[in-house]
């Protein structure tokens, strides 16, 4: 294994698995009530916050006297997750229930013991309520202990009534007209687009190289070494677009800042889930109606292929109490129910796993599901590609990168060098 994490989760892990017992949260029962702790990133101003408050409340009221879960408010993704990494590497479950993105390296987390192992009871009408093909992907050596929920496809934003006012009159479709809208968009006075090269995964700029890298080499680019011209040429346009089109303060800049220049209009391209739909700050614009989803435009010869992930897949801590166990079952059922996930769809504008009758209503919900229809086929993102190293390497090498301190092919070369093969 590469890499000072890895190599110490590794050695943890293994630890485990000659353990003879568990060492998992879980939380005190009071008169028989089962209490559910669950570190939750859907809190405070996340779009799925609400709908998912009101959904465990439901389910409390439902079994009072017997099943309870709390919330605990995780507000700081980048900070929730190193909390799942350092908890699992202490051999200490994070919660009851929980999250994960789904990538190289949380897929090691399947080695553990700490993690319930779902395929028993996934069975039957639970069981096809799931996309076939995210269980599929969510299964590590024959094993399932994560449910596949939160799906995502990452296309492009274009605040239109920008682009109209430079002289732009549709999202461009090709690198000419992407050059021109920017160059127009520049001259009308606005920054063109926003980029960040910080947080642990520069999250607005690694959706744009992955567009780019995508559309260079292919879906099944991430198997290529980094050194592979798909990336040195994708690294190449990064450089182009933090030196010319975007704001003084990306270098540096995490996702609120990233997004705050789109929301304040600053910025008049983005990018981002289809989670960001269902923000109030967004909704409030005066430029929210013009807002349009579009494809990358293209890089290279592969065409058609739209950046997609899994999100979030749900864990909870292995129990060897049966009646924990199935009171954890009992609530993932109630969270996955086709009826409580449109809800949350509805008013976040999120997609998910798992198969509901919601077909949008709102303007700009149904773009992603239309462009989401479109695509010829799907590949996946880097961060979901090649793990949490790499692309914490990727942001942070991206800064010098784009200050032209290294050159493409060696920050390549350095993002390689991260990389477990």
């Amino acid at each position: 294994m590469k890499g000072i994490f890895k190599r110490a989760l590794g050695v943890v892990l293994v630890a485990l698995l000659a353990l003879p017992a568990l060492v998992v949260a879980q939380s005190p029962s009071k008169s028989g009530e089962i209490v559910l702790k669950w570190p939750c990133i859907w809190v405070g101003k996340d779009s799925k916050a609400q709908a998912v408050a009101e959904i465990v409340e439901s389910f409390n009221t439902a079994n009072a006297g017997k099943i309870r879960v709390e919330i605990e408010p995780q507000p700081d993704y980048n900070a929730y997750e190193q909390k799942v990494r350092t908890s699992l590497a202490a051999g200490v479950a994070p919660g009851d229930i929980f999250t994960i993105k789904l990538n190289a390296t949380t897929k090691e987390y399947y080695q553990s013991k700490l993690l319930m192992e779902f395929s028993k009871e996934l069975s039957g009408a639970w069981k096809s309520s799931f996309d076939a093909g995210a269980l599929a992907q969510s299964t590590v050596d024959g094993k399932l202990k994560t449910l596949p929920f939160e799906t995502a496809i990452l296309p492009i934003w274009y605040n239109m009534d920008a682009l109209r006012k430079a002289g732009v009159a549709a999202p461009p479709a090709t690198m000419a007209e992407f050059w021109t809208a920017l160059d127009k968009l520049k001259a009308s006075g606005v920054y063109p687009m926003s980029q960040m090269t910080g947080d642990v995964n520069a999250w607005t700029s690694m959706i744009w190289f992955s567009h780019f890298a995508v559309s260079l080499g292919g879906q099944k680019v991430w198997e290529k070494p980094f050194t592979d011209k798909a990336f040195v040429e994708s690294a190449k346009l990064m450089q182009r677009i933090f030196k010319d089109y975007t704001t003084p303060d990306a270098v540096g800049a995490g996702a609120g800042v990233s997004g705050g220049h789109f929301l304040a209009g600053r910025t008049a391209v983005f990018a981002n889930g289809p989670w960001y739909a269902g923000r109030a700050d967004l909704r409030a614009t005066p430029f929210f109606p013009s807002v349009t989803i579009a494809a990358a435009p293209s890089a290279g010869p592969n065409k058609g292929i739209m950046i997609s992930r899994l999100q979030a897949n749900i864990a909870a801590g292995e129990t060897t109490d049966k009646a924990r166990r199935a009171a954890i079952i009992n609530f993932l059922k109630y969270l996955t129910a086709p009826e409580n996930v449109a809800k949350i769809a509805k008013s976040s504008g999120a997609m998910f796993a798992v198969k509901t009758n919601y077909l949008p209503e709102d303007a700009l919900q149904k773009q992603f599901y239309t462009i989401a229809a479109a695509s010829k086929t799907t590949a996946t993102d880097l961060e979901a590609a090649l793990g949490a190293e790499a692309t914490l390497e990727f942001a942070q090498q991206l800064g010098a990168l784009v200050l032209g301190q290294i050159t493409p092919e060696s920050f390549c070369a350095a993002v390689e060098r991260k990389i477990d093969r």
